[in-house]
């Protein structure tokens, strides 16, 4: 393995990674950022009442992204177990 190697499979991990966290992560911001701006209007001051709709729309966006997610992280999986003997060559003396 050499390190340029190590180094692209670290890169493409963290890129499906952060593709895999997107969704879920902007909704939540999303509805955060809606919420604080309802209460900063009305001068609620409640801290509790951005958790409940965060997590409904976070676990809606689950839901709804969940068979694009679960393709994505199949095609990575199944590209790191195509070149897997590649991957654990030994190196040569």
């Amino acid at each position: 393995m050499t390190p340029e190697f190590v180094v692209d499979l670290a890169t493409r991990t963290l890129r499906t990674a952060l593709l895999l966290a997107l969704p879920p992560l902007l909704a939540g911001l999303l509805v955060g950022v809606g919420v604080s701006l309802v209460q900063a209007m009305t001068q609620i001051q409640e801290q509790t009442l951005v958790f409940v709709p965060k997590m409904l729309v976070v676990a809606l966006v689950l839901l709804l992204f969940a068979p694009w997610m679960l393709q994505v992280l199949t095609a990575f999986a199944a590209q790191i177990f195509l070149h897997f003997p590649a991957y654990v060559r030994a190196p040569l003396p």
